[in-house]
């Protein structure tokens, strides 16, 4: 969706969550449960009734939003997250999917009987592209609908979408196994799927790029569309999409000779959506105002494309049974930061805490840190639903421990001593029947200044445009704007590396907890650096006299994580290298 006034009508919108809708199950039985090559969905009345019916046809398209990722939390549908596999946080009671992943056991881990980031993002890729085939095969046989004026069936816009939505899928594909098979066809009951080969990662890219460029033809903005239409893609997603595309095809990962023309193509592609084309010109996106509110909004001008999510109960979510200290009525705390995270955000003044001038306290160290801090991290002593968080550990003259009410040596507390905030706002609570608004985001206009600094560094060097983009995002975080030509912390007249260490650091702060960290570590290949290190938490002992002592501490082997270079990439799933008899060369490192 693209932020305008429409937007602002959010109780009308709610009524159509095409992210979370569920089709009449006596018309379509399409199900990320049956084979996702599935050529003909399941139906009551035969699919040429369907395609020879505008209202039919319509809920036949919407379909393909039922195989989009929807949740951060998504590892055996709400325990665990890529934050847990990556160096943002661990799982407090060593969630199965997060463990394979942080041991290397990916086959393991692929093989789950749920929702996972492996096997589960494959096969819900593939079913979603089988829907998205069938539909663009079948559009121009769609009559027109009965009211021109208020069509049932807008082919335009519905090819424009299922272009997007193939792309989306080949993407989160590329993203975690490189090159894949592809389908981009309706196949006959009697053709051999299996043995279609794997294409290279350059030809799937070009594929995606392709459908984006169509799908910029067809697509229109939110005013095009109305509020009736909120959370489908639109011009800007389909220019996000781009140029996410883009830029993780200049990565190391995918850009081994560094080629400077693709780093500069990902940029033109994020300025793009910075200065908008066409329709969209008049409805540039602009930073948020408050950082603290990001998934928690109905709307703003900062969301570019985003899953549809309204207000749930708290109960049975993954807020209570994932995210929230059992101290204040959560089932299990699982979501634990690491100290290595903790320690990357900078002070107010916009200097590390490794700097001996930043004023940093290892005594008090959660003082005069940079807003980002406050608005993520939930750490001891903070004030909190009426009261203080308590993480500590107190031993009385005769030996005997005693705890806070949000720690405990049970797998059911942090292992870090800190909750995960931007999953955990404190509006959130047990008491009084809560319910929850926690928005999945596709692409928000800061990821995009993130996209474009990175690019442009890369291809041309640290110019003042780079330094604009990292100067936006942390003027809004309201970090000190200090003193030097550009300010906030940021150091004048930076080499291309330091300004490649700094956008890196940017986008660990500004993008935290938000399903980018782990595939960002993937695509720079630094694994080594930030994953196979040790992973780290606080001690922290209440005193006699009410202070606190703060000790960083290495966690237990249970908390530690290994890397290899395979795991730059994830192992094809072992049941389609089975089904396909030799037709799918495995990913190097995991025969």
């Amino acid at each position: 969706m693209i932020a305008s006034s429409p937007l602002k009508k959010y109780k009308q919108m709610k009524n159509y969550k095409i992210f979370t809708v569920i089709l009449l199950l006596t018309l379509f039985s399409v199900s990320c449960k049956k084979d996702y090559l599935e050529r003909t969905p399941g139906v009551a009345i035969s699919e040429d009734d369907i395609f020879a019916d505008p209202a039919l046809a319509a809920r036949f398209a919407d379909n393909a939003y039922n195989y989009v990722i929807t949740k951060y939390v998504r590892f055996n549908d709400h325990r665990g997250c890529t934050a847990q596999a990556s160096d943002e946080a661990v799982s407090g009671n060593s969630e199965g999917s997060v463990t394979s992943l942080n041991r290397g056991l990916y086959h393991d881990h692929s093989n789950g009987p749920s929702l996972n980031d492996i096997y589960g993002v494959w096969k819900l890729m593939y079913a979603g592209i089988a829907v998205e085939n069938k539909m663009l095969a079948r559009i121009g046989e769609v009559p027109p609908s009965p009211n021109a004026s208020v069509p049932i069936f807008d082919a335009k816009r519905v090819e424009g979408e299922m272009r997007f939505l193939r792309a989306l899928s080949y993407f989160e594909l590329t993203k975690r196994f490189g090159g894949v098979p592809i389908i981009d066809k309706v196949y006959a009951v009697t053709d051999d799927l299996n043995s279609i080969p794997r294409s290279s990662f350059a030809q799937v890219t070009d594929f995606i790029l392709k459908d984006i460029e169509v799908a910029l033809t067809k697509l229109g903005t939110d005013a095009d569309y109305g509020a009736s239409n909120y959370g489908r893609p639109t011009l800007g997603a389909a220019l996000a999409l781009k140029a996410r595309v883009l830029l993780y095809a200049a990565s190391p990962l995918n850009n081994p000779n560094n080629d400077k023309t693709k780093w500069q193509a990902a940029a033109t592609a994020a300025a793009e959506v910075m200065k908008g084309v066409d329709g969209l010109a008049k409805q540039a996106y602009s930073l948020q105002d408050n950082y603290g509110e990001l998934l928690n909004l109905p709307n703003s001008p900062e969301y570019i494309m985003m899953r549809i999510k309204g207000p749930t109960p708290l109960a049975g979510e993954m807020m209570q049974d994932f995210s929230m200290s059992p101290g204040s009525g959560g089932a299990q705390g699982q979501m634990n930061p690491t100290q290595n995270h903790v320690d990357m955000y900078e002070m107010a003044n916009g200097k590390a805490i490794t700097d001996p001038t930043s004023g940093y306290d290892p005594k008090n160290p959660y003082l005069n840190r940079e807003p980002r801090f406050y608005n993520n991290i939930i750490y001891n002593d903070l004030a909190w639903q009426g009261r203080k968080i308590e993480m500590w550990t107190s031993t009385d003259a005769g030996g005997k421990v005693s705890y806070g009410k949000d720690y405990s040596t049970t797998i059911t507390y942090t292992a870090t001593r800190y909750y995960c905030k931007k999953y955990w706002p404190e509006v959130y609570r047990t008491v009084g029947g809560s319910t929850t608004l926690l928005n999945y985001l596709y692409f928000r206009y800061g990821e995009v200044l993130l996209n474009y600094a990175e690019a442009q560094n890369e291809a041309t060097g640290p110019d003042a445009s780079v330094y604009a983009q990292l100067v936006a995002l942390r003027k809004r975080a309201k970090i000190t704007p200090g003193t030097g030509t550009y300010g906030y912390g940021l150091k004048d007249n930076m080499t291309q590396d330091e300004m490649r260490i700094a956008i890196r650091h940017e986008r660990a702060i500004e993008l935290a907890f938000e399903d980018h960290r782990w595939y960002d570590i993937m695509r720079w290949k630094i694994g080594a650096q930030t994953i196979a290190v040790p992973m780290k938490g606080m001690d922290v002992v209440k005193n006699t006299n009410g202070s606190f002592t703060y000790t960083p501490i290495v966690l237990g082997p249970t908390f530690q994580k290994s890397w290899t270079e395979a795991q730059n990439l994830y192992p094809i799933p072992r049941a389609e290298i089975y089904k396909s008899k030799g037709a799918l060369i495995q990913n190097p490192g995991w025969e």
